[in-house]
Parts: structure tokens; sequence; C-alpha cells
């Protein structure tokens, strides 16, 4: 890979302006990631049409100046639903993060920190990690029953293990470090010593693990409704868009294509973002760059 900084110093001080500058992917990542969520948090303002309005005379509209993405079946506007739907997959997203890092957090601390939960918690990260994250949410999600917030909480439960592992591997080091000694040594509290010595050194993993998690729990958010079985019919989500555009892939594609589109990019732009943060907070990496 090329260089692209002086030395691996100047580039892990950097900030993320900076990353970006230096990084025209990361920068694109971060572009597309602003359009997103500002479409999504102003959609209520900028959807030309209600997302639920039916237009029977309008129906399977290929795209136009009246409708940028075309019409669906029902007469719908398809860019109106893209919009709408992209603020119902950032929020679960968003959610998801949220509750894997708890969950995770508390694991992979307790198992790190502790000798005696390590083998027990350790050997239930590895059981759950051995199922694919797709069925294992199904199951719950079918177990909880579909709805929103079962969707956040069955994804959040998938991929906790993720972030659990981490936190672990790092606190198996972090706690034989000499300012831990120390500090137990001076009889501070343990969960003093978990929160303020190694609960901040954790900061950095944490941050990065959690935009992938986002990237991730969009994927799946889309794959759970284009199955049926995560938010309700009802609401407008890129991947419902996607399943019932499928009857109309040869005759009227753009009801599949763009809510796809936006799919896409929304997780590509997470994942380059989470790759830069990544880069940048961890300074053995910024030797490769």
């Amino acid at each position: 890979m090329a260089a692209v900084a002086s030395s691996p110093a100047a580039y892990g001080g950097a900030s993320f302006l900076g990353l970006l500058v230096r990084r025209k992917t990361v920068l694109f990542g971060a572009i597309i990631l602003i359009v997103v969520v500002a479409a999504a948090l102003l959609s209520p303002w900028i959807a030309p049409y209600a997302p639920a309005k039916l237009s029977l005379a309008n129906r399977l509209k290929p795209p136009s100046a009246q409708h940028l993405f075309g019409t669906d079946d029902f007469g719908r506007d398809v860019f109106s639903r893209v919009i709408v739907a992209g603020r119902t997959s950032l929020t679960v997203g968003f959610s998801v993060v949220i509750v894997s890092t708890v969950l995770g957090v508390i694991l992979g601390l307790l198992a790190g920190f502790f000798r005696r939960l390590d083998g027990p918690i350790a050997r239930v990260i590895d059981a759950m990690m051995a199922f694919p994250d797709i069925l294992l949410a199904i199951s719950l999600v079918a177990a909880l029953g579909p709805s929103a917030s079962n969707v956040i909480l069955a994804l959040g439960i998938v991929y906790a293990p993720r972030l659990a592992r981490i936190i672990r591997a790092s606190t198996l080091v972090i706690r034989e470090l000499p300012y831990v000694e120390a500090a137990r040594a001076l009889g501070v509290s343990t969960p003093r010593i978990m929160a303020n010595h190694v609960l901040r050194n954790l900061a950095s993993p944490i941050l990065v693990q959690g935009t992938f998690i986002f990237a991730n729990a969009m994927l799946a958010e889309a794959g759970l409704s284009f199955l049926g079985v995560g938010v309700a019919p009802s609401t407008p989500t890129w991947g419902t868009m996607i399943s019932q555009g499928r009857q109309f892939m040869d005759s009227a594609g753009w009801i599949m294509m763009f809510p796809g589109l936006a799919v896409v990019l929304s997780v590509l732009s997470l994942q380059l973002v989470g790759d830069g943060l990544r880069d940048m907070l961890d300074p053995r990496l910024s030797k490769d760059l």
C-alpha cells in the first residue's frame, strides 16, 4: 500500500479530518454516510409524498421528474419510501449497537477480569458465534415475535459476542499491566479499577467495532424484513421494499434497485468509516499506510 503519511507516529496522532484528507475512500464513505443520515432525519420534510399514499392511476410508473425513483405496484412514490425507510434502518442499526455494546462490554469485562468466569463466559460466546448470524437472528425473532423492538433485541444478542471477544482479549492484557497492579495495591475497589483503568482504555476498539456492528445490523435488518420476519410490513423498510418488488423485477426493476442501492451504500459507507477509524486509532496499523 502506498505511503500517505510521513511517519507512523504522525499518522497515529492525526485527527479524523486529517484522515479524510489522506484516505479518499474514507472521505467517500463519510460523505455517503452523512447524506444517508441527513436524508433519513429530514425525511418528514423532504419526502415529496406520504410514503403510504396510494395512487393506482400512477402504479408502476418509471423514474421521472414527478417521481424520481418511480412508483410501486400501489402507486406509492419509491423515493419517499426509500428515505423514510432509511430512518427505520438507521434507528434499528444504532439501537443494536447500543444493546450489543452494553451486553458485550459486560460479558467481556467479566470474562477478562475474573478468572473464574472466563471459562464459562468464553464457552457461551464461542457457542453463540458457532451459529450463522442470520439463522440465530431468525430463531430469536421467531421466538420473540416480529416487531422492531424484538429485532433490535435479537440482533443485539447476536452481535454482542463479537464485541465481548475483543473486550475479553484486551482486558486479559490490561489487567496485568503495572498501573492496574498499583491500583490494587493501593486498595482501589474492583469496580473502580474496571471502570477507570480498564474500560477507559477500551474506548477505541469499542468505537471501531461499533461501526462494523452498525453496518452488519442494518444489513441483517434488511434481510429479516426481506424474509418477512423483521419489522412489521406496514412500516417501510429497505428489505420489505426489495421483497415486495421481486415479482416486478423484469417489468419494474426500479422498485428493487433503489432500496437495494440504499442498503449497499449505507453498509459500504459504515465499513469504510470503520476501517478509517481503526487505522487512525491503532498505531500498529499506521505503519502500513
